[in-house]
């Protein structure tokens, strides 16, 4: 008798547990998303991060969140991928947030801040500083959730057909810049102009610019400029690094489930790590690659870059006497980099000078 009523009640657990499995999957929506990049295909690595994104999303829940990557021009222009996710007309962008301060100066802290931090303070910065929480509060007024997701880390000085000896070389000088660089470099005479990646090197050629920063040697070998503009000058000291992010239009993110939520959380960072660990084995290669092939590396001279940093630090107690927003950033901004900086020059600074000069004997 015991052993009939084990073997019915095995059978009523297995029938259960048959009936439970697809009860679960079911509990799993279907979700396909658009994603909008401001990249174009070829520069991989900041492209790729959201491929990267898409992938891990996808695996993490077995197929049931789908997210398709459109390169920059495929369904609205490079520069207007923010919108695009801010309205709704798709669901997430991806792209580097000081292409519109245009809109707002503000839009600069959440990618860089020229003579800002590096990589790894601005990381540190957005996961576990104030940067975080104020850049939550100001994306969310443009109904959107940013999720932080590639650094290109600090970048090239860019291309120039001529070479810049002083600070008068400088003036009328038509130069592709984004971010606050553009309006930094005016001071000093210079004409920014914003085109996107892509665009680049026929601009060059047309002589509808004279110049132009894009990445690092990796992103600007690709782009061919050293062909039309051979004189490749570093630093680039209004791309000390360069964060882009995944911005999500904010009611498609809190239509998600929890599970969902952190999963797209997961992959962000994930493509966040993996894009700076890519630029770090590529560029060196690259730098040496551009070299062979005719560009002629070029340290900005001392006086451009005391104009610079005069000119930034008066462009900065400009826009923060007349934007109370970008005054809340560039005061907590300003207290986490005199912070770390302190630290980076104790540990940091201080080893990688000590291995340069050991490396030189």
């Amino acid at each position: 008798m015991k052993r009939r009523q084990f073997f019915k009640g095995a059978a009523v657990v297995a029938g259960a547990s048959t009936l439970a499995a697809p009860a679960i999957a079911q509990s799993e929506p279907t979700i396909r998303w658009r994603c909008v990049s401001s990249f174009p295909k070829n520069i991989e690595v900041l492209y790729g991060s959201a491929e990267v994104l898409a992938k891990n999303i996808a695996e993490a829940t077995d197929g049931k969140f789908q997210i398709q990557v459109f390169a920059a021009g495929e369904l609205v222009p490079a520069l207007q991928a923010l919108d695009a996710a801010s309205n709704d007309t798709v669901e997430m962008a991806h792209t580097a947030s000081y292409y519109y301060v245009g809109k707002d100066p503000s839009f600069a802290f959440g990618c860089c801040l020229p003579f800002g931090l590096n990589t790894r303070q601005q990381n540190a910065w957005f996961y576990h500083g104030e940067g975080g929480k104020l850049l939550e509060e100001f994306y969310a007024g443009h109904n959107l959730k940013a999720l932080a997701g590639g650094n290109t880390g600090s970048q090239m000085g860019g291309w120039f057909r001529k070479e810049i000896k002083n600070v008068e070389d400088l003036k009328g000088l038509k130069f592709r810049i984004s971010g606050l660089g553009g309006q930094i470099l005016s001071k000093l005479g210079v004409v920014p102009q914003q085109v996107s990646g892509g665009d680049i090197y026929p601009a060059l050629e047309r002589g509808t610019i004279d110049a132009a920063e894009f990445n690092g040697p990796y992103d600007d070998e690709k782009l061919g400029l050293y062909k039309i503009a051979p004189n490749y000058y570093y630093p680039g000291w209004w791309d000390g690094t360069s964060l882009q992010h995944f911005f999500i239009n904010t009611n498609r993110w809190n239509s998600l489930p929890k599970h969902y939520q952190a999963a797209l959380t997961s992959a962000a960072a994930l493509a966040n790590v993996d894009s700076v660990a890519r630029y770090d084995v590529l560029n060196p290669a690259a730098l040496k690659r551009v070299v062979e092939k005719g560009a002629k590396l070029r340290a900005f001279p001392q006086d451009v870059l005391q104009a610079s940093h005069k000119a930034a630090m008066e462009l900065y107690d400009e826009l923060s006497d007349k934007n109370p927003t970008f005054k809340k950033f560039y005061d907590s901004y300003r207290r986490f980099q005199t912070d770390s900086n302190l630290w980076n020059q104790a540990s940091e600074y201080a080893y990688d000078s000590a291995v340069l000069r050991l490396a030189r004997r």
